[in-house]
């Protein structure tokens, strides 16, 4: 019947293929939020006088989105995913480059 509202459980936006997938949901969540914290960081390291912590914090976060990101890219199973995941390594990765461009882990 047209119209009709599925009233099944609500599936996760990340799971468009229709199975359960939470390691890879939770990774993928991991390297976006750790590449805009990275990127936050090298925003503010870069328009503003801060401690060598930070410049480290920086480029600690960016590595290990980087890192982490690539290594879901490989297993992910979703469009959704990918999306996020490539979003996440974008942003670890201009977060890394600033804190590297201010000395990296040896400021």
């Amino acid at each position: 019947m047209a119209g009709t509202v599925e009233s099944s459980r609500r599936r996760n936006i990340l799971n468009s293929d229709g199975q359960p997938h939470p390691v890879e949901n939770i990774l993928t969540i991991f390297t976006l939020v750790v590449g805009l914290v990275s990127f936050v960081l090298g925003m503010i390291v870069r328009n503003a006088h801060v401690s060598s912590a930070v410049i480290v914090i920086t480029t600690a976060t960016g590595l290990v989105s980087c890192l982490v990101g690539l290594y879901v890219q490989m297993i992910s199973h979703t469009r959704e995913q990918r999306i996020l995941i490539v979003t996440g390594i974008i942003a670890g990765f201009v977060g890394l480059a600033i804190g590297v461009s201010k000395g990296g882990f040896v400021p």
